[in-house]
């Protein structure tokens, strides 16, 4: 498994009705766990678009979190789509079946039973809110849309299929507001610690003033615990040598 994606999807998304909560609690669920994001995708309910999507994530060895699309109205084509990516039959899957006849009893209907219809071979994900399950197949891991039901089947499928992989990309930052600098004349600096320290990334983040204080560059490092608190001081060694001034944030 090389890194972890993810797919936002939905048209309301995209057209403002609804702001994504998703992309915030991914990061934070899979950092307190260790582990970091590599992409993140936000699609509409575009059936083509989303099948050529899930072909490349399918294609790769990524394990993706898709959240949205997966009910049975005419708007949803997440399953569908999943199904087609893999050039696989959608199938009733016999453990969702359970589940939803368990939780609507005799009012459970051909179009409840359709929720559990999943491309064939997936594995259901447990919902705690209303026992309507997502599903997971190939490394991907699709659950609903809403926050309540996706976030605590997320973190099953974090607990249960990739706790070998916890700590894998523990990581942290340190950084310096550097002044009267642009960020053209730091990239020497960056060059230097960056070829210097190989388990950190460098960054610079150029601010107006907009937070309250006057014109800098944010100049930092992020990455290996071990080796941030060295990296960062030999940036502030290298912009001290440049003649710029700084402080930490």
């Amino acid at each position: 498994m090389s890194g972890f994606g993810a797919y936002v999807i939905g048209d309301e998304i995209l057209v403002g009705k609804r702001q994504d909560k998703h992309f915030a609690f991914l990061v934070a669920a899979l950092a307190k766990r260790g582990l970091r994001l590599a992409w993140c995708e936000y699609l509409g309910d575009d059936p083509q678009r989303l099948t050529a999507a899930l072909k490349r994530s399918f294609a790769s060895s990524d394990a993706v979190f898709s959240f949205g699309g997966i009910g049975a109205t005419p708007d949803d084509h997440t399953r569908q789509c999943a199904a087609a990516a893999l050039g696989l039959p959608l199938a009733l899957n016999a453990a969702a079946e359970r589940e939803i006849r368990e939780r609507f009893g005799g009012e459970t209907t051909p179009q409840r039973l359709e929720m559990g219809t999943f491309p064939q071979g997936a594995e259901i994900i447990p919902n705690p809110f209303n026992r309507i399950p997502g599903f997971s197949i190939r490394g991907h891991h699709f659950v609903p849309g809403f926050p309540q039901m996706a976030w605590p089947m997320l973190e099953w499928v974090l607990e249960h299929r990739y706790r070998e992989l916890f700590d894998r990309d523990r990581w942290t930052e340190a950084s310096i507001l550097v002044f009267g600098a642009g960020e053209s004349q730091l990239i020497s600096v960056m060059h230097t610690v960056g070829a210097r320290f190989a388990g950190v990334k460098v960054f610079s983040l150029p601010s107006m003033g907009e937070d309250g204080t006057r014109r800098h560059v944010e100049l930092g490092v992020r990455g290996d615990p071990e080796q941030v608190g060295p990296a960062i001081e030999a940036m502030r060694a290298g912009v001290r040598a440049a003649g710029f001034t700084f402080r930490d944030p």
